[in-house]
């Protein structure tokens, strides 16, 4: 494994994090906590330790499981990432709550959720530039960090192209950008990116596998159920990115490399990325990603900025 420092956070993460969205049962599958201990697990052995999860994946489903694990396990040895803003009512159905009275009742929610007595990244959550701009919210989250709930905060951009949240990082003490980045979405390379360069923030690149379609697993035709969040997809637009994928498949994988190792490869050699947070559903599904950082390393050595 590789290890990149953070931004201006300080810390070193694993270059290959693990995204725990389908721990709160919306990707077509509901995990035990003996999965979940197990998926970990294997995570912890092959060098990762960064894990990104939210309040609401779940009502703090994805957190409860995570938290369970690292009572077990060496708190310490984790960067924990959680994020704040959404309140979950049921499968895939959620309000917006981002007033400093909601996110400290949220804060203090994924604390008891996590085990644990403070979050290494609190994250603002994919919300709207008004809430963002709220002064009273970063000063109560300020006080969070003076009391030691927080080490540090980011922000989890909801559109790949907001400048805006992204330039003012810095006036709100927000170190790190979470933001969709992959080989069928590369907005952030023309602003984003470079914003937070100029500013030395940590990037998250989250949805590095396009949502499962640069797994390699699925071929145009392929129906979603309706418990997969992927169920809401507009049909045309689920066949033209398998299509895309195809001709990507055919044109810049090389032979006989995995898809989604080579995906999330790919994300890793941009400058601005720091690590990507792919989910995963198996052990086999860790290790997978895990070997991304090798192949990176093998082919593109230029690439590591920051190395342990």
């Amino acid at each position: 494994m590789k290890y990149r420092r953070l931004g201006k956070t300080g810390l070193k993460v694993s270059v290959i994090g693990i995204g725990t969205w389908q721990f709160g049962g919306e990707w077509g599958k509901d995990f035990s906590q003996d999965e979940v201990d197990r998926i970990l697990g294997r995570a912890k052995e092959l060098g990762i330790n960064f894990i990104d999860t939210a309040e609401c994946y779940g009502d703090h489903l994805s957190e409860r499981f995570i938290g369970e694990f690292l009572h077990k396990d060496r708190r310490e040895d984790w960067v924990v990432a959680t994020k704040f803003g959404h309140e979950f009512h049921g499968h895939l159905h959620r309000t917006d709550r981002y007033s400093p009275e909601d996110v400290i009742r949220q804060l203090d929610a994924s604390l008891q959720a996590l085990r644990t007595d403070y979050i290494d990244l609190y994250q603002f959550h994919s919300g709207p530039n008004e809430a963002f701009d709220n002064d009273k919210l970063w000063t109560t989250l300020d006080k969070q960090v003076q009391a030691g709930k927080i080490r540090h905060l980011g922000t989890s951009i909801a559109k790949n192209d907001n400048l805006h949240q992204t330039e003012q990082s810095t006036r709100v003490q927000s170190k790190v950008i979470q933001v969709i980045y992959n080989r069928l979405d590369r907005q952030p390379e023309e602003r984003v990116f470079p914003s937070c360069i100029e500013q030395d923030l940590g990037v998250l690149a989250r949805v590095p596998l396009a949502s499962g379609y640069l797994s390699g697993k699925y071929k145009p035709g392929t129906v979603f159920g309706s418990n997969d969040v992927r169920h809401r997809h507009d049909p045309e637009q689920i066949r033209q990115r398998l299509a895309k994928v195809e001709e990507i498949r055919a044109k810049e994988v090389p032979e006989g490399m995995d898809m989604a190792q080579w995906a999330l490869a790919w994300c890793l050699k941009h400058d601005a990325v720091t690590s990507v947070i792919p989910g995963c559903k198996s052990v086999e599904q860790a290790e997978a990603n895990a070997s991304a950082a090798q192949w990176v390393s093998d082919n593109h050595p230029q690439a590591w900025k920051e190395e342990e």
